[in-house]
């Protein structure tokens, strides 16, 4: 992962510690440095980045000024010496707001959100790109599949079908329930997975879940109950289906 950035202070030794602490960050790339606003924006008018250090308290064109004039503002952390220009930096989605004088590790722990909040945007925007599939791989039918790959915690990891106990939503993610008692979180809609596992052997039993029709030990009129103790509640439109499979194997 390589976020491009931009610094922009009208302060040349500020300037000089930014550029310094950017050389610091494999995974940070310097597209360039400026003094003033201005000349940072013609330098986008043809040129893009992921990332922003500007300084908020700049003569001509000031650090907030300049982010509201962007029509698509990549991430921003602003750096001043003036603590007044916080809440105003963060009514703009700053990611974070580094007050002068700033150590590495104050920049080390800026640049971290950055870097998380970047790779949660580039799994959505190729998630969205492939349908929404991008977490799981699909090479084969999800009826012969052993493994499914999931990106989660910045790697991708080999998920045996049969360990996972159950699937439940939590807005755009996914969070698995496996066997071993490990859970994992990944950026995936319910509906995408389901359509991905074995159909004979999951089941989607409610709006936000899905189980795993082997780990089923019982059920009650609203509750599926699970070998891992759990329960997952029955929705009111998946009841049928969900006993009627009990009806059939049983």
């Amino acid at each position: 992962m390589t976020i491009r950035c931009l610094a922009i202070d009208d302060e040349p030794l500020a300037l000089r510690q930014i550029t310094y602490y950017i050389s610091k960050i494999p995974s940070l790339e310097l597209a360039g440095t400026f003094s003033n606003a201005t000349d940072a924006q013609m330098f986008l008018e043809s040129e893009s980045v992921d990332l922003i250090f500007v300084d908020i308290n700049m003569p001509d064109l000031n650090g907030v000024d300049f982010v509201r004039s962007l029509v698509s503002p990549p991430m921003v952390i602003f750096t001043t010496a003036y603590s007044e220009y916080a809440i105003e930096g963060f009514k703009l989605d700053a990611i974070d707001y580094l007050l002068k004088p700033f150590g590495f590790d104050e920049f080390a722990r800026s640049v971290n959100k950055a870097c998380s909040l970047y790779e949660l945007l580039s799994l959505k925007k190729q998630s969205e790109s492939d349908n929404g599939d991008e977490t799981v791989d699909e090479s084969s039918s999800s009826s012969d599949k052993e493994y499914i790959s999931v990106r989660a915690d910045h790697k991708t990891s080999l998920v045996k079908v049969c360990n996972i106990i159950y699937l439940e939503s939590e807005g755009e993610y996914v969070r698995m329930h496996l066997n071993d008692g490990t859970k994992i979180v990944t950026l995936f809609r319910l509906k995408n997975m389901e359509s991905t596992l074995p159909p004979e052997m999951f089941m989607r039993v409610h709006r936000s879940y899905i189980v795993n029709l082997k780990c089923v030990t019982g059920y009650t009129k609203g509750r599926i109950f699970l070998e891992n103790d759990d329960y997952v509640p029955i929705g009111e439109n998946y009841k049928e289906a969900f006993i009627k499979y009990i009806e059939k194997t049983v």
